[in-house]
Order: structure tokens, then C-alpha cells, then sequence
């Protein structure tokens, strides 16, 4: 088994090789708005660490959000394509799933909520029983709506960090990270658990719009 993970339905650009039982190599950046120009070096980078090459690979792992509109195409059409070009198949992951994943690598064990910035003064948010169990579906929400929900859990990913005074047990890990995504999809292939299809899991409509009211410039 040779996994290759990517995500970037969050700021960071994440990616990572993983053999089924370690991360091989990785590569994590922090950008939110560079992510169609950091992902495919960032593939480069960890191949080339590793020393493989793309004919290596048995599978890819793609986060599909949810996450912003623009950043979370960019990984989903990376995966989508490297999986046809390939012929090999492409697993879908909630990405709040991996950071839970990572929380419990760090010692987390439940309950727990995972909060993303979802911008608009909101957050992606899921609340977790333990690393491998998320109680509901991934929501959209402002803080104070859901205080009383996460009230008093430990917290994990930037959403948290970002409003202190509803996630007051912030903790580690603050990004996602594709070596987490890839260790759990290997244990869900090895489980033999479904996947989610590598579809964006957008939550709310796009910020950009098309216009409802043309302006005409042609003469009359």
C-alpha cells in the first residue's frame, strides 16, 4: 500500500505519503490563499523525499471539506485527476475527521469538538466521542450559537484558536495535516469502512455570485 494524501479545504496545504503502517514523507504549509500554487510542488517534494514516483502509488486521499469554495477545488481536482490518470482509486475523507484523527494521535480521547475558520465569522465544526467517532454531520455555525453545545470540551484546529471565548480548552493540533488523513484511511481500508466520494462538502453557497441583473451594452 502506498497512500497519497492531500488537502486543502483549510489554510494549510497538506500532503503526505503513507505506507499503511508510517508517514514515508510530508509536507505542510500554512497559506490561505496560495493553494493551487503550493500543492503540485508540495506532491513533487514529498515523491522526490521519498524516492518514488507516481507509478508507486495504490491510492489517493483527498479531504473533501468541508471548506471554503476556491481552496477545497483545488485538492479535489489534484486527487480526481491523479486517480484517472493512474487508474487507481481516490478516497474521500471529512477533513474534520482527519483533524480528530490527529487530536487523538496527541492524546485526546473524547469528547472532543474539532473547529475549522469557515470565514464569515463562522466555523465548520463536528463534536467527536473519540478520535474515530464524529456525533452528527459537519455543521456551519457562529460561535455563540453553539456555545452551550462545546461548552467545557477540549477543541482542536483554528476555528478554536480564533474565538477563545466559546472554545475555552484550545488545544493542539491547530491545522490539518495530511499524514493524519492518510494513517486514518489507511485504517479504514484496512477496517474495510466505506469512503466518502471525492466531492466538495461546501455547507453553504459560494461568497461569489453571479450577478441577477445584467447590465446591457449593446445598443438598442
Amino acid at each position: 500500500m502506498l497512500l497519497l494524501a492531500v488537502d486543502t479545504a483549510t489554510p494549510a496545504v497538506t500532503v503526505a505519503l503513507h505506507d499503511g503502517r508510517d508517514t514515508v514523507a510530508e509536507s505542510n504549509q500554512v497559506d490561505a490563499r496560495r493553494h493551487g500554487e503550493l500543492l503540485l510542488p508540495s506532491v513533487d517534494r514529498v515523491l522526490a523525499e521519498a524516492g518514488l514516483g507516481l507509478d508507486a502509488l495504490t491510492g489517493i486521499v483527498v479531504g473533501v471539506g468541508p471548506g471554503p469554495y476556491t481552496g477545497l477545488r483545488v485538492g479535489l481536482a489534484t486527487a480526481t485527476t491523479f486517480a484517472a490518470v493512474l487508474g487507481i482509486p481516490v478516497h474521500g475523507l471529512c477533513t474534520l475527521d482527519g483533524l480528530a484523527y490527529a487530536a487523538g494521535a496527541a492524546g485526546i480521547g473524547g469528547p472532543f469538538t474539532v473547529a475549522t475558520d469557515a470565514r464569515r465569522k463562522e466555523v465548520y465544526w463536528a463534536r467527536y466521542e473519540d478520535p474515530f467517532t464524529r456525533v452528527g454531520e459537519p455543521a456551519v455555525d457562529r460561535p455563540a450559537d453553539i456555545a452551550e453545545q462545546v461548552a467545557g470540551l477540549p477543541a482542536v484546529g483554528q476555528g478554536a484558536r480564533l474565538y477563545p471565548q466559546v472554545f475555552t480548552d484550545a488545544r493542539d493540533p491547530e491545522h490539518q495535516s495530511a499524514a493524519a488523513l492518510a494513517a486514518l484511511a489507511a485504517h479504514r481500508l484496512e477496517a474495510g469502512l466505506d469512503f466518502l466520494p471525492p466531492a466538495p462538502l461546501y455547507l453553504r453557497r459560494p461568497d461569489a455570485q453571479v450577478p441577477k441583473n445584467y447590465k446591457v451594452v449593446t445598443p438598442q
